[in-house]
């Protein structure tokens, strides 16, 4: 695959729940899904990561346990989740088996995006499966979430899950072939717009209703969702999934909507945390520290000198001089109690220091940006 995903080191696919289940029958779209599949493999011949967002769970589920047509009660939502979640699992394990990948099933709530060490776990869980090849399917956990908490569509989980994860590009795979200026089913004068480079009030005005009435997101949905991953630095490709090897028919000239990020996700990611995230304490490093962090280095415990404030694993912190020049802002790799313990020691020291094996480095060179007032 080139072109569209070309580059691409990390690709976010959403699949609705109207593209996996045929809503008469209420049985899996396998033929459809096998050639989903086959474009994921394509995707990691070609060198690309993957994570997938599935719908399609209730779905499957309602039929197994007999429920009617129509609006579910929350409770039975979660029952059917419950039972279609297996079925679902099976299919998308049993499929990539054909072609040698590992399909992991996450499950996700509003709150393990939100609350900030969830968050980290579910990264570095996902990070991890991606790492050795796997491919994750994550759906939200309906089991447990409640009208309160939930995302609300998936759509706005695969735009959390890319924001998270820093992926390149964001799919969302639907009824429908991209962002129109009206809704086409009701205007027959609708133009479809093939780029986005900003969600204007314009934009915002042009989204409607789902077509489907299957799945929970419309194209409101989808705007909210492409401005969310556009914020993170990726881009966001709007098409119809329908047909088959619809990443494939991306590629090959298949109609879609752009939204393109006007950052990086490292850029995007390095704004963030230099003027978003507010700083938890303070590290005090020595001068051989700040010559490394100004080469483009990481920050290593070895460097640290003294530890300010009570932080947590993954809040943010200043780095500064021992003459207190701030030097950069970053993501602590260990909390505050844990770096005092393995301060101006080695990074071979660190386990037998703390008990377990943590990262090597205090603050990533991902997760640290230079603020320019030591430099």
């Amino acid at each position: 695959m080139t072109d569209v995903f070309a580059g691409a080191r990390l690709v976010v696919v959403k699949v609705g729940s109207s593209l996996l289940v045929d809503g008469a029958k209420g049985e899996l779209r396998r033929a459809w899904l096998t050639s989903l599949c086959a474009d994921v493999a394509a995707l990691k011949q070609a060198g690309a990561k993957v994570i997938l967002v599935s719908s399609g769970s209730i779905a499957l589920g309602r039929r197994l346990l007999g429920l009617p047509s129509g609006a579910l009660r929350l409770e039975e939502s979660q029952a059917a989740a419950a039972a279609g979640q297996v079925r679902l699992a099976e299919a998308y394990a049993d499929i990539f088996a054909g072609f040698g990948i590992v399909a992991a099933q996450v499950l996700l709530t509003f709150g393990d995006t939100e609350e900030r060490r969830r968050y980290l776990n579910a990264r570095a869980t996902l990070t991890t499966l991606i790492d050795l090849g796997a491919v994750p399917v994550i759906n939200e956990n309906d089991t447990v979430a409640t009208a309160e908490i939930r995302f609300g569509d998936n759509d706005r989980l695969g735009a959390r899950v890319a924001s998270m994860m820093g992926a390149d590009r964001l799919v969302l795979l639907s009824d429908v072939d991209g962002l129109y200026t009206a809704d086409p089913g009701l205007d027959p004068a609708a133009a479809h717009i093939p780029e986005v480079t900003a969600i204007t009030p314009e934009i915002e005005a042009m989204a409607g209703d789902s077509i489907s009435g299957f799945g929970r997101g419309g194209m409101a949905s989808k705007v909210i969702a492409a401005r969310i991953a556009m914020g993170a630095g990726c881009d966001v490709i709007l098409a119809r999934g329908a047909v088959e090897a619809p990443l494939s028919a991306i590629n090959k000239g298949a109609r879609h909507t752009i939204f393109r990020a006007s950052l990086t996700p490292a850029a995007a990611r390095k704004r963030w945390i230099a003027g978003v995230l507010r700083a938890e304490g303070v590290l005090v490093i020595d001068d051989g520290a700040v010559r490394a962090l100004t080469d483009g280095k990481s920050l290593l415990p070895a460097g640290i000198r003294q530890v300010d404030g009570r932080f947590e694993r993954g809040d943010a912190v200043v780095v500064k001089s021992r003459d207190g020049r701030e030097i950069a802002r970053g993501l602590a790799a260990y909390g505050a109690t844990d770096a005092e313990r393995i301060a101006g020691k080695r990074t071979v020291e660190i386990e037998a220091i703390l008990g377990y094996r943590g990262r090597d480095e205090m603050i990533h060179r991902d997760d640290l940006v230079l603020t320019g007032n030591g430099q």
